[in-house]
């Protein structure tokens, strides 16, 4: 079935002004086509793009919506220090995408979605920013929910509950952090890979760096050093690195290094794109497995992983424990959450074999077994709506 973006016009609050990708691209005001969004990188087929903008709180924000078909779209709202609006476009066109082939693998009964906020979220992000995300998401009448993601925490999200309720991961009776069951899924699923590469049932003595240390990261460590892992850690964040060394007794490596430190498993986890042309050709473990989102670079990269025989665990598959542990949020049980997660390794051994069965990179598995489940779906929503009509 081919679908397009849809030309859809919120009703925008007082003070705001939203700018909608339809089916003549982003426009300002002025009427200048500024992004042309159906050329732009990580654009595939998505159902809606929305560019939200608040002149009070200064709120510059794109939401993307990918796919619906398995239910609403869910997912985080990232605030970075973007260098230009087009690289912000590009990063919520793949992270929404990789939301809709996420939900698909991890059974979350959720579509694919994601927000982004151009900004610095320790220099201007405020209440009011937050509140007036919410306003635009509010817009939306729940085809988007979001959540908390890097750059923004569970109280940011306490902010934009008070704008709208399509929004989960908030404190109060909600889901909360979801950063100990993504840990707890990556870490099952860095079991999986390690089983499958290296025939072991355990991770006793082996050596993992873990690139970034914040929410996740940390807690990453915190799983593989309780299973006897010998951890190394790089932080761009001081005081998050030091926390690491101290809690994990971990060994420091310089960010721009520790893809290259004879280990046995690299675990990205900050930032996507790192594996990449000038990374990959130097990474020495066997096993590539993190929680960062859009590891890969390119298209061609998780080829080049595989070529050069490392294992390569998907990012959205192993990194699932997030929206595993939001979507439960209207009837939220941590241990629920943990048991749902911990199917992560299971979703993962199926890719590593199919992977070496039909000769394809793990990515590219991945990805087909996502698609093959949307589309399972569509035939059978439409096969109960043509019954609907006969019956």
């Amino acid at each position: 079935m081919t679908r397009a973006a849809s030309c859809y016009r919120p009703v925008v609050p007082a003070g705001a002004r939203a700018v909608v990708a339809g089916a003549f691209g982003a426009r300002h005001g002025t009427g200048d086509a500024t992004l042309s969004v159906f050329d732009a990188p990580g654009f595939d087929d998505h159902e809606l793009v929305v560019f939200g903008r608040d002149s009070a709180s200064g709120l510059k924000a794109i939401v993307a919506i990918h796919d619906t078909t398995l239910g609403p779209a869910l997912g985080g709202c990232r605030m970075w220090p973007y260098a230009s609006e087009d690289e912000a476009l590009a990063d919520v066109l793949r992270l929404s995408r990789a939301m809709t082939y996420k939900h698909a693998l991890a059974d979350t009964g959720q579509g694919g979605g994601k927000a982004v906020v151009i900004g610095d979220s320790k220099t201007d992000k405020t209440p009011a920013l937050m509140r007036a995300l919410g306003r635009l998401v509010d817009t939306l009448g729940g085809r988007y929910i979001t959540a908390e993601d890097v750059g923004t925490s569970v109280a940011d999200m306490d902010e934009v509950r008070r704008a709208t309720r399509h929004v989960a991961g908030y404190s109060e009776g909600g889901s909360g952090d979801p950063s100990p069951v993504t840990a707890y899924g990556v870490v099952r699923g860095i079991g999986a890979a390690v089983r499958h590469k290296l025939g072991r049932a355990d991770l006793g003595g082996l050596e993992v760096a873990v690139q970034g240390v914040g929410h996740v990261g940390y807690a990453l460590c915190g799983y593989l050093s309780e299973a006897g892992a010998r951890l190394f850690v790089s932080d761009i964040d001081d005081g998050a690195l030091r926390r690491a060394l101290e809690a994990y007794s971990a060994v420091a490596a310089a960010p721009d290094e520790i893809h290259g430190l004879d280990v046995d498993v690299f675990a990205p986890c900050a930032l996507g794109g790192a594996l990449n042309d000038a990374t990959i050709p130097r990474i020495r473990a066997s096993i590539v497995a993190g929680a960062a989102n859009n590891q890969l670079a390119g298209a061609g990269h998780g080829r080049d992983l595989a070529e050069r025989g490392i294992l390569y665990a998907p990012d959205y598959v192993i990194n699932a424990g997030g929206v595993i542990n939001i979507s439960l949020a209207n009837d939220y049980d941590r241990d629920r959450a943990m048991r749902k997660a911990e199917k992560i390794y299971d979703t993962l051994a199926q890719i590593f074999r199919r992977a070496d069965a039909d000769g394809l990179p793990t990515d590219q598995v991945a990805d087909r077994m996502a698609r093959e489940r949307i589309a399972a779906a569509r035939t059978k929503a439409a096969a109960a709506k043509t019954a609907a009509k006969t019956g």
